[in-house]
């Protein structure tokens, strides 16, 4: 017992890094995140409704089960873009910011 060396279970104040980051960089990302989220929930609903009442079963004329099927597949690839978007935005939002901080 008497070779224990006593810690604190809490570091100094002082020690304790800020991993935060800058508020408007946070405000950036999140206004970001919404917009996409936006995106992903009415882009592929909205093309999904649209592709098949107008695109393939009133210009096409396929039937029912057609257009239901062809519709998907069109609400699929709206997904992939809008997650494909969402990935280069944050990819190059994430790199200017550090081109920022490097240059100031």
């Amino acid at each position: 017992m008497e070779g224990l060396v006593r810690t604190s279970v809490n570091p100094p104040s002082e020690v304790v890094a800020d991993f935060r980051g800058n508020d408007g960089s946070m405000v950036s990302a999140l206004k970001t995140l919404l917009f996409f989220t936006v995106l992903m929930v009415t882009v592929p609903i909205g093309l999904y409704f649209a592709s098949k009442a107008y695109i393939f079963e009133g210009s096409l004329q396929m039937s029912n089960t057609d257009s239901y099927f062809y519709a998907a597949i069109v609400a699929v690839l709206a997904v992939h873009v809008v997650l494909a978007l969402f990935v280069y935005v944050a990819w190059t939002e994430g790199s200017s910011q550090r081109r920022k901080g490097k240059h100031e």
